[in-house]
Protein backbone atom coordinates (compact mmCIF):
# COMPACT_ATOMS: atom_id res chain seq x y z
CA UNK A 1 0.00 0.00 0.00
CA UNK A 2 2.61 2.92 0.74
CA UNK A 3 4.27 1.91 -2.14
CA UNK A 4 1.60 2.93 -4.33
CA UNK A 5 2.00 6.27 -6.26
CA UNK A 6 -0.98 8.72 -5.18
CA UNK A 7 -2.78 11.51 -6.92
CA UNK A 8 -4.42 14.75 -4.80
CA UNK A 9 -7.48 16.35 -6.60
CA UNK A 10 -8.32 18.64 -3.84
CA UNK A 11 -5.48 20.50 -1.77
CA UNK A 12 -6.16 24.53 -1.63
CA UNK A 13 -2.62 26.32 -1.98
CA UNK A 14 -2.69 28.51 1.33
CA UNK A 15 -4.85 25.82 3.14
CA UNK A 16 -1.48 23.73 2.73
CA UNK A 17 1.05 25.84 4.02
CA UNK A 18 3.40 24.75 6.56
CA UNK A 19 2.45 26.54 9.82
CA UNK A 20 6.60 26.64 10.27
CA UNK A 21 6.41 28.81 6.59
CA UNK A 22 3.84 31.10 7.45
CA UNK A 23 5.50 32.23 10.71
CA UNK A 24 8.80 32.09 9.10
CA UNK A 25 7.20 34.33 6.34
CA UNK A 26 5.36 36.53 8.74
CA UNK A 27 8.88 36.99 11.25
CA UNK A 28 10.13 38.33 7.26
CA UNK A 29 8.04 40.46 6.74
CA UNK A 30 7.52 41.80 10.58
CA UNK A 31 3.75 41.21 10.52
CA UNK A 32 2.35 39.72 13.77
CA UNK A 33 -0.26 37.22 13.11
CA UNK A 34 -3.07 37.40 16.01
CA UNK A 35 -5.23 34.22 16.89
CA UNK A 36 -3.76 32.03 13.92
CA UNK A 37 -1.75 29.76 15.89
CA UNK A 38 -2.18 27.85 19.28
CA UNK A 39 0.66 27.20 21.85
CA UNK A 40 2.63 24.48 20.29
CA UNK A 41 2.44 26.47 16.78
CA UNK A 42 -0.53 24.95 14.82
CA UNK A 43 -2.76 26.48 13.46
CA UNK A 44 -5.66 26.80 15.53
CA UNK A 45 -9.85 27.15 14.61
CA UNK A 46 -13.04 26.21 16.93
CA UNK A 47 -15.38 25.45 13.82
CA UNK A 48 -15.84 25.85 10.29
CA UNK A 49 -16.53 29.57 10.10
CA UNK A 50 -13.58 30.10 12.53
CA UNK A 51 -11.24 28.08 10.24
CA UNK A 52 -12.35 29.95 7.43
CA UNK A 53 -11.33 33.23 9.15
CA UNK A 54 -8.13 31.68 10.18
CA UNK A 55 -7.29 30.66 7.02
CA UNK A 56 -7.82 34.17 5.54
CA UNK A 57 -5.64 35.91 8.41
CA UNK A 58 -3.54 33.09 7.83
CA UNK A 59 -3.09 34.53 3.74
CA UNK A 60 -2.06 38.28 4.96
CA UNK A 61 1.14 37.49 4.85
CA UNK A 62 1.00 36.07 0.99
CA UNK A 63 1.86 39.44 -0.54
CA UNK A 64 3.92 38.99 -3.58
CA UNK A 65 4.35 36.70 -6.45
CA UNK A 66 7.60 34.95 -5.34
CA UNK A 67 5.75 34.15 -2.06
CA UNK A 68 3.77 32.13 -3.57
CA UNK A 69 6.37 30.78 -5.67
CA UNK A 70 8.20 29.83 -1.91
CA UNK A 71 4.52 28.76 -1.14
CA UNK A 72 4.25 26.47 -3.96
CA UNK A 73 7.41 24.37 -3.46
CA UNK A 74 7.17 23.72 0.30
CA UNK A 75 3.44 22.41 -0.37
CA UNK A 76 4.65 20.01 -2.49
CA UNK A 77 7.80 19.07 -1.56
CA UNK A 78 5.50 17.81 1.28
CA UNK A 79 3.40 16.19 -1.20
CA UNK A 80 5.68 13.77 -2.70
CA UNK A 81 7.07 12.83 0.77
CA UNK A 82 3.76 11.13 1.12
CA UNK A 83 3.79 9.65 -2.98
CA UNK A 84 2.33 12.25 -4.93
CA UNK A 85 2.82 11.84 -8.16
CA UNK A 86 -0.28 14.06 -9.61
CA UNK A 87 -1.90 16.95 -7.77
CA UNK A 88 -4.56 19.33 -8.53
CA UNK A 89 -4.32 22.89 -6.02
CA UNK A 90 -6.96 25.45 -5.69
CA UNK A 91 -5.40 28.60 -6.86
CA UNK A 92 -7.79 31.73 -5.85
CA UNK A 93 -6.74 35.02 -7.62
CA UNK A 94 -8.99 36.56 -4.72
CA UNK A 95 -5.54 36.16 -2.69
CA UNK A 96 -3.15 36.67 -5.98
CA UNK A 97 -3.87 39.74 -7.27
CA UNK A 98 -7.23 40.25 -6.34
CA UNK A 99 -8.66 39.28 -8.96
CA UNK A 100 -6.77 41.67 -11.84
CA UNK A 101 -5.87 39.89 -14.93
CA UNK A 102 -2.41 41.20 -15.29
CA UNK A 103 -1.20 41.27 -11.49
CA UNK A 104 -2.86 37.48 -11.65
CA UNK A 105 -0.43 36.42 -14.47
CA UNK A 106 2.13 37.03 -12.58
CA UNK A 107 1.33 35.34 -9.48
CA UNK A 108 0.54 32.49 -12.01
CA UNK A 109 3.83 32.57 -12.92
CA UNK A 110 5.44 32.42 -9.98
CA UNK A 111 3.68 29.73 -9.04
CA UNK A 112 4.08 27.77 -12.13
CA UNK A 113 8.42 28.28 -11.44
CA UNK A 114 6.98 26.63 -7.82
CA UNK A 115 6.10 23.86 -8.88
CA UNK A 116 8.97 23.64 -11.71
CA UNK A 117 11.40 23.02 -8.44
CA UNK A 118 9.52 19.69 -7.35
CA UNK A 119 9.49 17.82 -11.14
CA UNK A 120 8.70 14.49 -8.85
CA UNK A 121 4.86 15.91 -8.46
CA UNK A 122 3.15 16.95 -11.69
CA UNK A 123 1.10 19.85 -11.27
CA UNK A 124 -2.47 21.73 -12.54
CA UNK A 125 -4.05 24.79 -11.14
CA UNK A 126 -7.98 24.61 -10.60
CA UNK A 127 -8.66 28.73 -10.27
CA UNK A 128 -11.15 28.78 -7.70
CA UNK A 129 -13.64 31.71 -7.02
CA UNK A 130 -14.57 32.14 -3.15
CA UNK A 131 -18.49 31.71 -2.45
CA UNK A 132 -18.73 34.16 0.42
CA UNK A 133 -16.91 36.83 -1.43
CA UNK A 134 -20.11 36.94 -3.81
CA UNK A 135 -21.22 35.74 -7.42
CA UNK A 136 -19.63 39.34 -8.74
CA UNK A 137 -16.06 38.57 -7.50
CA UNK A 138 -16.66 35.32 -9.16
CA UNK A 139 -17.16 36.80 -12.23
CA UNK A 140 -13.68 38.44 -12.29
CA UNK A 141 -12.36 35.07 -10.94
CA UNK A 142 -13.99 33.07 -13.60
CA UNK A 143 -12.07 35.83 -16.08
CA UNK A 144 -8.83 35.13 -14.66
CA UNK A 145 -9.27 31.38 -15.23
CA UNK A 146 -10.34 31.98 -18.68
CA UNK A 147 -7.77 34.66 -19.73
CA UNK A 148 -5.14 32.32 -18.40
CA UNK A 149 -6.42 28.53 -19.35
CA UNK A 150 -4.31 26.19 -20.91
CA UNK A 151 -1.73 23.52 -20.00
CA UNK A 152 -1.10 24.71 -16.69
CA UNK A 153 -4.48 25.79 -15.95
CA UNK A 154 -6.98 23.15 -16.36
CA UNK A 155 -9.63 23.73 -14.06
CA UNK A 156 -12.47 25.99 -12.66
CA UNK A 157 -14.14 25.53 -8.88
CA UNK A 158 -15.25 27.18 -6.06
CA UNK A 159 -15.08 27.05 -1.81
CA UNK A 160 -15.45 29.07 0.67
CA UNK A 161 -19.17 29.09 3.13
CA UNK A 162 -22.04 26.76 1.72
CA UNK A 163 -23.93 28.77 3.67
CA UNK A 164 -24.01 32.27 1.79
CA UNK A 165 -25.92 32.09 -1.43
CA UNK A 166 -26.86 29.20 -3.73
CA UNK A 167 -24.59 27.57 -6.46
CA UNK A 168 -27.32 28.85 -9.16
CA UNK A 169 -26.12 32.43 -8.16
CA UNK A 170 -22.33 31.76 -9.69
CA UNK A 171 -23.63 29.81 -13.15
CA UNK A 172 -22.69 32.87 -15.18
CA UNK A 173 -18.82 31.94 -13.73
CA UNK A 174 -19.02 28.45 -14.10
CA UNK A 175 -20.45 29.32 -17.93
CA UNK A 176 -17.60 31.17 -18.88
CA UNK A 177 -14.87 28.87 -17.17
CA UNK A 178 -16.79 25.61 -19.55
CA UNK A 179 -16.59 28.12 -22.55
CA UNK A 180 -13.06 28.67 -21.99
CA UNK A 181 -12.81 24.91 -21.81
CA UNK A 182 -11.89 24.50 -18.28
CA UNK A 183 -12.88 21.69 -16.23
CA UNK A 184 -15.23 22.30 -13.85
CA UNK A 185 -15.62 21.12 -10.09
CA UNK A 186 -17.33 23.23 -6.54
CA UNK A 187 -17.53 22.14 -2.88
CA UNK A 188 -21.03 21.39 -2.10
CA UNK A 189 -22.57 18.02 0.14
CA UNK A 190 -19.94 19.46 3.22
CA UNK A 191 -22.14 21.69 5.41
CA UNK A 192 -24.80 22.20 3.29
CA UNK A 193 -26.13 18.61 3.10
CA UNK A 194 -27.33 16.95 -0.15
CA UNK A 195 -29.58 20.02 -1.78
CA UNK A 196 -26.16 21.59 -2.09
CA UNK A 197 -24.52 18.63 -4.18
CA UNK A 198 -28.04 18.78 -6.53
CA UNK A 199 -27.45 22.47 -6.84
CA UNK A 200 -23.79 21.62 -8.11
CA UNK A 201 -25.09 19.31 -10.69
CA UNK A 202 -27.30 22.03 -12.01
CA UNK A 203 -23.58 23.93 -12.74
CA UNK A 204 -22.36 20.98 -15.02
CA UNK A 205 -19.74 20.25 -13.01
CA UNK A 206 -17.61 16.60 -13.31
CA UNK A 207 -16.25 16.35 -9.63
CA UNK A 208 -17.66 17.52 -6.67
CA UNK A 209 -15.50 19.00 -3.80
CA UNK A 210 -16.85 16.64 -0.48
CA UNK A 211 -20.20 15.79 -1.84
CA UNK A 212 -20.14 13.33 1.10
CA UNK A 213 -23.96 14.61 2.43
CA UNK A 214 -25.59 12.81 -0.22
CA UNK A 215 -25.52 9.86 1.60
CA UNK A 216 -28.31 11.09 3.55
CA UNK A 217 -30.44 11.05 0.10
CA UNK A 218 -30.50 7.29 -1.58
CA UNK A 219 -31.87 8.67 -4.98
CA UNK A 220 -29.39 11.21 -4.89
CA UNK A 221 -26.75 8.91 -4.16
CA UNK A 222 -27.96 6.64 -7.23
CA UNK A 223 -28.02 9.73 -9.55
CA UNK A 224 -24.05 10.58 -9.06
CA UNK A 225 -23.59 7.00 -9.76
CA UNK A 226 -25.19 6.58 -12.83
CA UNK A 227 -24.35 9.95 -14.13
CA UNK A 228 -20.50 9.03 -13.16
CA UNK A 229 -19.64 12.12 -11.01
CA UNK A 230 -16.70 11.77 -9.42
CA UNK A 231 -16.57 12.90 -5.47
CA UNK A 232 -12.83 14.58 -4.13
CA UNK A 233 -13.84 13.10 -0.69
CA UNK A 234 -10.93 14.53 2.27
CA UNK A 235 -12.21 12.40 4.96
CA UNK A 236 -9.69 13.48 7.78
CA UNK A 237 -10.91 17.23 6.79
CA UNK A 238 -14.46 15.50 7.54
CA UNK A 239 -13.86 14.19 10.59
CA UNK A 240 -11.41 17.14 11.79
CA UNK A 241 -14.52 19.78 11.53
CA UNK A 242 -16.87 17.44 12.96
CA UNK A 243 -19.33 15.99 10.33
CA UNK A 244 -18.00 12.68 11.65
CA UNK A 245 -16.81 11.12 15.08
CA UNK A 246 -15.02 8.60 13.49
CA UNK A 247 -13.03 7.84 10.28
CA UNK A 248 -14.64 4.19 10.69
CA UNK A 249 -18.40 6.46 10.67
CA UNK A 250 -17.54 7.88 7.55
CA UNK A 251 -19.30 7.25 4.48
CA UNK A 252 -16.91 6.79 1.75
CA UNK A 253 -16.87 3.28 2.09
CA UNK A 254 -21.06 3.06 1.85
CA UNK A 255 -20.37 6.08 -1.36
CA UNK A 256 -17.59 3.42 -2.91
CA UNK A 257 -20.10 0.30 -2.39
CA UNK A 258 -22.96 1.47 -3.88
CA UNK A 259 -21.07 2.59 -7.03
CA UNK A 260 -20.14 6.29 -6.64
CA UNK A 261 -17.03 7.40 -8.01
CA UNK A 262 -14.56 8.45 -5.25
CA UNK A 263 -11.12 9.96 -4.47
CA UNK A 264 -8.87 10.44 -1.60
CA UNK A 265 -7.54 14.23 -1.22
CA UNK A 266 -6.30 16.18 2.51
CA UNK A 267 -8.16 19.29 1.61
CA UNK A 268 -5.86 21.55 3.87
CA UNK A 269 -3.91 19.19 5.81
CA UNK A 270 -1.97 21.12 8.29
CA UNK A 271 -5.20 22.48 9.71
CA UNK A 272 -6.60 19.19 9.86
CA UNK A 273 -3.38 17.64 11.05
CA UNK A 274 -3.14 14.92 8.49
CA UNK A 275 -1.45 14.04 5.04
CA UNK A 276 -2.11 11.78 2.13
CA UNK A 277 -0.26 8.76 4.12
CA UNK A 278 -2.43 9.18 7.14
CA UNK A 279 -5.70 9.11 4.96
CA UNK A 280 -4.55 5.78 3.65
CA UNK A 281 -3.35 4.23 6.68
CA UNK A 282 -6.58 5.52 8.49
CA UNK A 283 -8.70 3.93 5.54
CA UNK A 284 -6.78 0.97 5.86
CA UNK A 285 -7.82 0.73 9.74
CA UNK A 286 -11.52 1.85 9.18
CA UNK A 287 -12.32 -0.24 6.32
CA UNK A 288 -9.42 -2.91 5.52
CA UNK A 289 -8.77 -0.94 2.17
CA UNK A 290 -5.90 -3.08 0.26
CA UNK A 291 -3.46 -2.21 -2.25
CA UNK A 292 -6.22 -3.44 -4.75
CA UNK A 293 -8.78 -0.74 -3.97
CA UNK A 294 -5.82 2.04 -3.37
CA UNK A 295 -5.35 1.31 -7.17
CA UNK A 296 -8.75 2.09 -8.34
CA UNK A 297 -9.01 5.19 -5.76
CA UNK A 298 -5.80 6.21 -7.95
CA UNK A 299 -7.42 5.29 -11.73
CA UNK A 300 -10.66 7.10 -10.65
CA UNK A 301 -8.39 10.28 -9.79
CA UNK A 302 -6.23 9.68 -12.97
CA UNK A 303 -9.30 8.92 -15.05
CA UNK A 304 -11.08 12.08 -13.45
CA UNK A 305 -8.15 14.60 -13.69
CA UNK A 306 -8.75 18.01 -15.29
CA UNK A 307 -5.16 16.84 -17.58
CA UNK A 308 -4.39 16.41 -21.27
CA UNK A 309 -4.53 12.90 -22.89
CA UNK A 310 -1.04 12.24 -22.61
CA UNK A 311 -0.37 13.06 -18.95
CA UNK A 312 -3.39 11.41 -18.18
CA UNK A 313 -2.51 7.87 -20.12
CA UNK A 314 1.17 8.53 -18.47
CA UNK A 315 -0.57 8.61 -14.93
CA UNK A 316 -1.94 5.33 -15.97
CA UNK A 317 0.82 3.79 -16.63
CA UNK A 318 2.03 3.78 -13.26
CA UNK A 319 -0.41 1.28 -12.24
CA UNK A 320 1.00 -0.94 -15.14
CA UNK A 321 2.13 -4.62 -13.57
Amino acid sequence: MTDLPRIELHLHIEGAAPPAFIRGLAAEKDVTLRGVFDETGAYAFRDFGHFLQVYEAATEVLKTPDDYRRLTRAVLEQSAEHGVVYTEMFLSPDFCGGRDVPAWRDYLAAIREGAAEVPEVEMRGVVTCIRHFGPDKARETATCAAETAGEFVTGFGMGGNEAIGTQGDFAWAFDCAREAGLGLTTHAGEFGGPESVRQALELGVSRIGHGVRCIEDDTLVDRLAEDGIVLEVCPGSNVALGLYPRFDRHPIERLRERGVKVTVSTDDPPFFHTDMTREYEALNRAFGWDEAIFSDIYRTAAEAAFCDAATRKRLLDRLAP
